[in-house]
């Protein structure tokens, strides 16, 4: 007998892969608790560094401080940088996203350095480097004393950041550094559950990261600004474009049923930054048109705004080109995909899903006897 599937089933929504103590989402409520403390609260009270301790915390029942884990990056920041000869050549010809992958697969260990702090110290300095590659500017070395956000802002702009630069790219990377079990984190913790080292499990998480579902979506939400182009045009640009089918940009997710609570800490963080000239009035009147015109359209289900909108804003207020949203994006990630990736080597067991055969069968009596389509998931 065949067993007839539903495409959420197909898709795993509501599976459960793993038991984790990093991070959950809620989407009826709208909520994401990251290592014990709600999103808007863990971005208000601490650093990259702080929640990437409470993440590695979690997963490899370690006590480090946020001081510990700032030490440990800036070093490895250093380490990353002196390995850039040998780890740029591989990315010749590619552009940031593919030569980040590129670079991302030639890390190794690094004596007295543990992996999680090797692959999230590289991140930076490698994505600083392929921007400025791109601009024909040279690498900017890091500097260990600095934050990791403040960093990541010197070594892509070749200047000190201003304070309020820092903040908001801190508030990024602590609201985008770990998200329930999505793509990215599930493939690295598949890899994770055959054993392979963090490396590995963290290149994959990268790859499934570049896909234009996952986090390719911010550059878009770019594009549409840009098309709309004025205030005078809102209303008329957006009602066209949903009288021809077309998605709106950084509205909807396929968890969350309600407003993405990432998208107000973003919204706060681009607000602190609109003394810099953000034309956050234009986007925000875009956004609310566009929830008001989504209510109307599917009243019973509107779709609301969600994280990719204000990562959009932010990262462009920060002067980041849009071809390294995707790396920056990976910058914030790696933090949980090392813990997820660890934790699943620790607790975990290897995931091996079963899948719904609907192909042909052989021919004949031997054929006839099997029960194809028979899965468990």
């Amino acid at each position: 007998m065949n067993i007839h599937l539903t495409k959420s089933q197909i898709g795993l929504d509501g599976v459960p892969a793993a038991e984790t103590v990093l991070s959950h989402v809620d989407g009826e409520r709208g909520e994401l608790i990251i290592a014990g403390e709600h999103v808007g609260r863990l971005a208000a009270i601490s650093s990259f560094e702080g929640v990437t301790a409470r993440l590695w915390n979690g997963a490899s029942k370690t006590t480090l401080t946020e001081a510990n884990v700032r030490s440990h990056l800036g070093a490895a920041r250093e380490r990353a940088f002196a390995r850039l000869p040998d780890l740029l050549p591989a990315t010749r010809g590619m552009g940031i996203i593919d030569g980040f992958r590129a670079a991302v697969a030639g890390l190794r260990a690094e004596p007295g350095l543990e992996h999680e702090a090797t692959i999230v110290g590289a991140f930076p300095v490698v994505a600083g480097a392929l921007v400025r590659r791109a601009k024909g500017l040279e690498p900017v070395a890091p500097d260990a004393n600095v934050s990791h956000a403040a960093d990541t802002l010197r070594m892509l702009h070749g200047r000190a950041p201003a304070a309020r630069e820092v903040t908001a790219l801190d508030a990024y990377l602590v609201t985008a550094s770990d998200h329930g079990m999505n793509a990215s984190t599930f493939t690295a913790r598949v890899v994770a559950s055959t054993q392979a080292d963090l490396f590995a499990a963290v290149t994959a998480g990268y790859c499934a990261l570049t896909g234009p579902l996952h986090g390719g979506a911010p550059e878009p939400v770019l594009e549409m600004l840009d098309a709309i182009g004025s205030r005078e045009r809102i209303q008329p640009w957006v009602d066209a474009a949903l009288a021809r089918g077309e998605r709106m940009m950084g509205f909807g997710h396929r968890v969350y049923r309600v407003r993405d609570p990432r998208a107000d800490v973003l919204k706060t963080a681009v607000e602190a930054l609109a003394a810099d000239g953000t034309d956050l009035p234009f986007a925000g009147e875009v956004e609310t048109y566009i929830r008001a015109a989504l209510r109307k359209k599917n009243p019973e289900r509107p779709l609301e705004t969600n994280v990719e909108f204000f990562t959009a804003i932010l990262l462009d207020a920060l002067a980041i080109p849009r071809q390294a949203f995707t790396p920056i994006f990976a910058v914030a990630r790696s933090a949980g995909w090392t813990a997820h990736a660890r934790e699943q080597q620790r607790t975990g067991r290897l995931i091996r899903p079963s899948s719904s055969y609907v192909g042909a069968m052989p021919e004949g009596p031997e054929g006839a006897k099997r029960n194809p389509g028979k899965s468990s998931l």
